[in-house]
């Protein structure tokens, strides 16, 4: 209480208060502003770190698939028909190399986005990196190329050719990881859990795998789905001719590996092809590894109008596919005919 006789001025205590709100706010300011800035901040996450990563989780993935297979404890189930009237079939090995491969780069990269093929509500807290990197990746990858972990999507397909898988045509499964920055495929690991190679790859640094010494495309040789093709026998005829060879094969990944020169396996040699061509719907984590591959050799993998693709967004590709390396992508495109995956 004002003493007696003595009135406060309303004018006068609102200054006082304006004085002493200034007064703390400059005491304060730095470590305020300080404050905001770090909660601003963006985390940044390390490309050969995350090659690393995709690099163990495949592999990880990859011991889960063969695993099961051996074991012969497959458990099939269907996830429904595909758009050509297939089916769709889910294993237990899809389902456990998806809790290996998504914890495992959820937990070490929490702020990552990770899209999986397979859907689960195991939670594995405790898988965590190794913090081992291969030896071929530390001579051929520098760190420090950092990216804003909010433009990464990482595109995992835990078991690629499942259907191959239930008829034992194991020489066309992969496992594999596509890291994307800001929608292109920056990163890309195929892995072959029955011959224990995987191919990687990162766009502008260097991978371990390289394009054969010759291809060709008078006509080429075209790989496509065995399950998947659609009508492509005609559209690819039409195309490059009725003397083209044309190789069914299951598995996104391991066509994109019969573009490239392989080691040599005695238990499952690979084939060769000029190019893969796709016709229909396919999903991304089919194909992002894929990509990341033939454009860090100097490749391309686009639509068969020739536009590339966005790896963020949508799971979905509707617009087929044309795939080479070692050749003029662009004489290619211009051979095939106008199709619209969507109304066929």
């Amino acid at each position: 209480m004002a003493p007696m006789g003595v009135r406060l001025s309303p004018l006068g205590v609102g200054v006082f208060c304006l004085l002493a709100v200034g007064i703390i706010y400059h005491l304060y300011a730095g470590v305020i502003s300080s404050r905001l800035a770090a909660f601003r901040q963006k985390t940044n996450v390390d490309l050969r770190d995350l090659l690393a990563v995709s690099v163990e989780a495949a592999v990880l993935g990859g011991k889960e698939v063969k695993k099961v297979r051996s074991d012969n404890s497959l458990q099939e189930q269907s996830k429904g028909k595909t758009k050509e009237g297939a089916n769709d079939p889910l294993t237990l090995g899809d389902l456990q190399s998806h809790r290996k491969m998504y914890n495992l780069i959820h937990n070490t990269f929490p702020d990552v986005t990770v899209y999986s093929e397979e859907h689960d509500s195991v939670v594995d807290k405790e898988a965590t990196w190794s913090r081992n990197l291969p030896a071929d990746i530390l001579e051929r990858i520098e760190k420090g190329k950092e990216v804003p972990a909010d433009s990464v999507t990482v595109w995992i397909d835990p078991l690629d050719a499942t259907q191959e898988y239930t008829e034992n045509l194991v020489q066309y499964v992969t496992t594999m990881v596509c890291v994307a920055v800001d929608g292109k495929p920056v990163i890309g690991v195929i892995h072959q859990p029955f011959t224990g190679f995987t191919a990687w790859a990162i766009v502008g640094q260097g991978a371990n795998v390289r394009p054969r010494s010759s291809y060709k495309i008078n006509p080429p040789s075209v790989i496509v789905s065995r399950s998947h093709s659609g009508k492509v026998t005609s559209y690819i005829r039409d195309a490059f001719g009725n003397d083209t060879k044309i190789t069914p094969a299951g598995g996104a990944g391991y066509k994109v590996l019969t573009l490239l020169e392989m080691p040599a396996s005695e238990t499952a040699p690979i084939e060769q092809a000029d190019v893969y061509i796709h016709i229909t719907f396919i999903k991304k984590w089919d194909i992002c590894a894929g990509a990341a591959l033939l454009t860090a050799l100097g490749g391309h993998m686009t639509t068969l109008k020739g536009d590339y693709i966005d790896y963020s967004g949508s799971e979905l590709n509707k617009e087929g596919l044309a795939a080479s390396v070692g050749v003029d992508h662009k004489t290619i495109l211009e051979k095939l005919p106008n199709w619209d995956p969507a109304k066929n």
